[in-house]
């Protein structure tokens, strides 16, 4: 049940939490929630889940759930995708800061010289995975995974326009030139030299 996953949480320190939503009781959104307020170094949440809706997945991310499947799935893709998040530093909710640009995960607020950016949801997604990948290329395949959880397909811009808007609100607190395109591959966030 959702009282027993709760608890458990707070009792045990979990690597990671594979969790569904339709649980008896009381829902494993609030699960998620419960477990995301009660550390600040929390593990991360999996939901894995038969309900596919886009706002449900948004839902899920939102309340700070780090991946989100959908039933029917692969168990070998699952298997991948907790390796992937036990393969993140401890701590990883620490703040990530590239020059005077910070993110910090566990309050959702990002920063420029102090100056607080507003940022949609998808638009903070966006600039947390590439501030995780500081330094690498990341494809926008591995953006359409990360952020939708689900192949956009060759021929749409949902990345491009995603990126765009992230610029803009950037350039617009005066963060300029974070976001790098690699021509035919995807983008980067370079750190800065020493």
């Amino acid at each position: 049940s959702g009282e027993d996953a709760s608890l458990a949480a707070q009792t045990v320190a979990y690597d990671a939490v594979v969790l569904g939503i339709n649980l008896p009781d009381i829902d494993g959104f609030e699960v998620c929630r419960r477990i995301k307020r009660a550390s600040a170094a929390p593990p991360p949440v999996l939901f894995l889940t038969a309900r596919a809706a886009i706002a449900d997945r948004v839902a899920g991310l939102d309340l700070g759930a780090e991946d989100y499947l959908v039933k029917p799935f692969a168990f070998a893709e699952l298997l991948a995708r907790v390796r992937a998040l036990l393969r993140r530093p401890a701590g990883s909710a620490a703040v990530l800061a590239v020059g005077d640009l910070e993110l910090d995960p566990a309050a959702r607020r990002v920063s420029h010289g102090g100056r607080v950016v507003p940022l949609s949801a998808k638009e903070f997604a966006l600039l947390e995975y590439l501030l995780r990948n500081a330094d690498r290329v990341v494809t926008k395949g591995m953006i359409a995974d990360h952020i939708w959880n689900f192949d956009l397909g060759a021929e749409s811009n949902f990345i491009e326009v995603l990126v765009y808007a992230l610029r803009k609100r950037l350039e617009a607190a005066g963060a300029r030139g974070i976001i790098r395109t690699v021509r035919g591959v995807g983008y980067v966030v370079d750190q800065p030299a020493d």
